[in-house]
Parts: structure tokens; C-alpha cells; sequence
């Protein structure tokens, strides 16, 4: 089952021609007809084009180009539903895009077709990345491989659960507060949120710009650190863009963590959390002490704050990035009496509920009166959250806690309960806040059901080589990443 092979087993298997770049294709595509009728991972795929650029791979391959220079040569990935890729569908799950199709490349697209990739599926998604389930999606919701009742988390479940259930090699998705790390986890699989800055924005549907980043799903650390190694780089597009050299962090797995510092804050340790998750997460850092890592107790004084900051910050700038979306320039269009009524019907007949949640949360914590007591004091309380990472760094080199405080929940459980679902992201939003870097992999298993638990490790603004050195070196003494769903 070629679908089922990693990055670095399909390009070892492509090198040496046992394999093409066309079965590898037809592989994925025969197994989103076996399954995606049940996962909707996808929303759409070009079949067609998907297998013309795999004959274009192959014929560079016998051409002479190698994977040195094109690492990624015929390597199917998907594409989380906010990402411009050109000639292609561009929905954001969203009614409000109607039938609006992407006339450029995103930035990490054109880097991913550089490297010889085949870019191929549109996956489902919360709509405009706003949710934690993957409910919010006007094209309907998608499962959790490991049980198709309940979510793969969100918003980019859509990426995770196609990965999860080997409907392709790898996947991008974007996290704006946990949308990468948090499916990852409840799918059984890697996901990586670079430092912000690390990975160019341009070609991004944004939902909230200080806070999203574009990053990858795979099905181990290796590939995760292949694929930040294609994708990162300054962009003179992308004014967020930072012009910090890329390392070789493929090259920096090298299993070897003896003597690294790894900080367990005490507050992500709260009484919330499923004793399930907290008996893996224990487990795990006993691994990690066994390998020759430093377990230091650390503090994070302002974690409580997190969640309520965060959905200050983030639906404020939602309310300012999706006012372009108006039935003027592209999109659904719902025609009224004048241009305020037009407004109005558009955005009513195009925003789903929680997207209209957002956008009115955000709006008023930017109106007048009310910008000084919420909008700004949010601003000051972040600042204070990332210095208690800058803080906690200068003592340890990486920070573990859990991904999330439970495994998947059913779909439906928490639909009409949002504060519920905000609390979702708990221990993944203060990255975000802070703009550093971190990584979610597999650590276990709950019993009955089995669903996947996912380990969070956080690492130093540009830290990822450090982070992904020690995510291998835990995947590498563990089997918990070669598990597969029953679908």
C-alpha cells in the first residue's frame, strides 16, 4: 500500500524507480474511494491533474532530476482549504467564496511545487479556521478515522484525519490557536506549528494575522522536519516574514537528547484533564528522562489568562480580515434594496454561526468604549504570556505538556456549548499568544474506546531544530506513530 509509506520511504522507493510517481497518486486516489465517503477529509480533488503531475515527476525523474535537488519529487500532499493554490477551488468551507477559484500561488505552495510535490485535494476545514471540531464547515463534517463518530478536532481536522487515514503522504493546515497541533493529536499523527514568522503567510485566507501559521501534518518527525526545511524562508510578499536562516533540520535528528532541559510547567497539569491523558503524558516524560533528558518544573504564571485573551485578539482581527468579504469584488452575492442591505444579506446567507459569532465578539471589543478595557488590556496580557516563555527559556530548551485535556469527543457533544469548545484548545493557544514554535506527536492510547493522545512540546522563538531533535528521539523509542486506524 503505497499510500501508507512515509516522505522519506516513498522518495527512497522513487530514487531507486521501484515505484512511480503516477501508482503513488493512484494510490491515494483509491483510497479516498474507499474511505472518504465515511471521513470527508476532502472537499475536493482534480484526479486528473493530480496524475498529470505525477507523469510530469516521473518524466523529470527519468530526465535525471534527483531528490537532492527536488526533495519533495512526486510526493502527493494536501492542502487545507485556505490555502491559494492556483486554478484550483479556494472555499475556505465557507458559502461566502461560492465557486471562487485561486488565480495565484501561496508562497509555500510555489515552494512545494519547487521541490517537485504534487499538490493535490482540497481538505475540509472549520469555516475561515474557526472552530475545534471541524463541525463549522458549510461542506459538512468530517470523522475521526480512529472512530467515525466523533471529531479529528480542528479547524485543519480535515488535514489531519486525510493523513491519519493515508488519503495522501502529508498534509498542510494552519494553526492560529492550536488548529495544526490539537487534530494531530486526536488523529494519531505529527503536527508541527512553526515560530510565527518562520513560514511566509502570503497566499493565507487570514483569520486572525498576529497569530496564524502555516505548517505541516506527516505521519512522522522526519518528514515534518523535511517539509519545514522546504517551506521556511524569508518572503518579501509577506511583511510578517522574518529573514532568519533556514536549518538543516532533517540533518539535526540525530537521536541524541542526553543532557537536554525539558520543562514540565505545573499549571498544564490542571484538574480538567482526563487521567488517561495524564498517565500517558507521565509515561512520556519518563521516556524522555530515560533518553538522557533533564525534567525541570517550571511556571507559567499567566496560562489562566490564555483562553480569554486569545478570543479577544483573534476575533478582533477576524472582524477586520473577513470585512473584504462584502459580495462586491468576489464571492456569493445576495442583492437588496442598497448597498447596506446587500451587505447584510450577503454576510447573513454566507456567514455560518460561528463565523457571525466571531465577527460580532470581535467588533465589540473594538468599538468605542469598549477598546481600552478589552482589546488593548488583552494586548498587555499577551505580552506578559510570552515573556513567561522567554523567562522559562532561559532555563530550559523545551516545554512538554499535553496537546489537549481529553481524546476526541463525540460529534456533536459540544456544538451548543462554545465556551466548551474554546477550552479545547487550552494548552495549545499560549504558543500562538507567544509566537513560538511547537510540535504535537503521538504518546498513547485511551482504553475503551482506543483513541489517540497526543504530547505537546514548545519550543524557543526558532527554536524548531531543537523541538523536532527531541520529538524524534521520543517517536524513534516508541511505536505509538506506526499504529493504524481500522477503517
Amino acid at each position: 500500500m503505497l499510500n501508507q509509506l512515509t516522505i522519506s520511504g516513498l522518495t527512497a522507493k522513487l530514487a531507486k524507480r521501484e515505484v512511480s510517481a503516477r501508482e503513488i497518486v493512484q494510490s491515494c486516489l483509491d483510497q479516498i474511494g474507499r474511505v472518504d465517503a465515511k471521513i470527508h477529509a476532502f472537499i475536493s480533488w482534480d484526479a486528473a491533474d493530480a496524475l498529470a503531475q505525477a507523469d510530469a515527476a516521473d518524466k523529470q525523474m527519468s530526465g535525471g532530476a534527483t531528490h537532492a535537488q527536488k526533495p519533495l519529487l512526486g510526493v502527493p500532499i494536501a492542502i487545507k482549504d485556505v490555502l491559494a493554490v492556483k486554478n484550483q477551488p479556494l472555499n475556505c468551507a465557507s458559502k461566502i467564496l461560492g465557486n471562487f477559484t485561486s488565480p495565484y500561488d501561496a508562497t509555500v505552495i510555489e515552494k512545494l511545487k519547487s521541490a517537485g510535490a504534487i499538490v493535490f485535494g482540497r481538505c475540509n476545514m472549520d469555516e475561515f479556521a474557526m472552530g475545534s471540531s471541524t463541525e463549522n464547515s458549510a461542506f459538512g463534517v468530517t470523522r475521526n478515522p480512529w472512530d467515525i463518530t466523533r471529531i479529528p478536532g480542528g479547524s485543519s481536522g480535515g488535514s489531519a484525519a486525510a493523513v491519519a487515514a493515508d488519503e495522501c503522504i502529508a498534509a498542510l493546515g494552519t494553526d492560529t490557536g492550536g488548529s495544526i497541533r490539537q487534530p494531530a493529536a486526536l488523529c494519531g499523527v505529527v503536527g508541527l506549528k512553526p515560530t510565527y514568522g518562520r513560514i511566509s503567510r502570503y497566499g493565507l485566507v487570514a483569520f486572525a494575522s498576529s497569530l496564524d501559521q502555516i505548517g505541516p501534518f506527516t505521519k512522522t518527525v522526519s518528514d515534518a522536519a523535511n517539509l519545514l526545511g522546504v517551506m521556511s524562508g524569508h518572503d518579501l510578499r509577506d511583511s510578517t516574514s522574518v529573514p532568519q536562516p533556514v536549518p538543516d533540520y532533517a540533518g539535526a535528528l540525530n537521536g541524541n537528547i542526553r543532557g537536554l532541559k525539558l520543562g514540565l510547567p505545573r499549571e498544564y497539569m490542571i484538574g480538567g484533564l482526563d487521567p488517561e491523558v495524564k498517565s500517558a503524558i507521565d509515561d512520556a516524560v519518563k521516556k524522555f528522562s530515560a533518553l538522557g533528558a533533564e525534567i525541570v518544573e517550571i511556571s507559567l504564571p499567566h496560562t489562566d489568562y490564555a483562553v480569554a485573551t486569545y478570543y479577544i485578539i483573534a476575533t478582533a482581527e477576524a472582524s477586520a480580515n473577513l470585512a473584504r468579504f462584502d459580495g462586491i469584488r468576489y464571492g456569493t452575492r445576495v442583492e437588496g434594496r442598497d448597498l447596506l442591505e446587500l451587505y447584510g444579506k450577503t454576510r447573513g446567507a454566507g456567514f455560518g454561526a460561528e463565523v457571525k459569532r466571531r465577527i460580532i465578539l470581535g467588533t465589540y471589543v473594538l468599538s468605542s468604549g469598549y477598546y481600552d478595557a478589552y482589546y488593548l488590556r488583552a494586548q498587555r496580557v499577551r505580552t506578559m504570556i510570552r515573556d513567561d516563555f522567554l523567562k522559562a527559556f532561559e532555563t530550559v530548551d523545551a516545554i512538554v505538556t499535553p496537546t489537549t485535556p481529553t481524546a476526541a469527543f463525540k460529534i456533536g457533544e459540544k456544538s451548543d456549548d462554545p465556551l466548551q469548545m474554546y477550552l479545547s484548545d487550552i494548552f495549545t493557544i499560549s504558543c500562538n499568544l507567544a509566537g513560538i514554535c511547537g510540535v504535537s506527536i503521538p504518546c498513547g492510547f485511551t482504553k475503551n474506546p482506543a483513541l489517540p493522545i497526543g504530547l505537546q512540546l514548545l519550543g524557543k522563538p526558532f527554536g524548531e531544530e531543537t523541538l523536532l531533535r527531541a520529538a524524534h528521539a521520543f517517536e524513534q523509542n516508541t511505536d505509538w506513530h506506526l499504529k493504524k486506524p481500522a477503517i
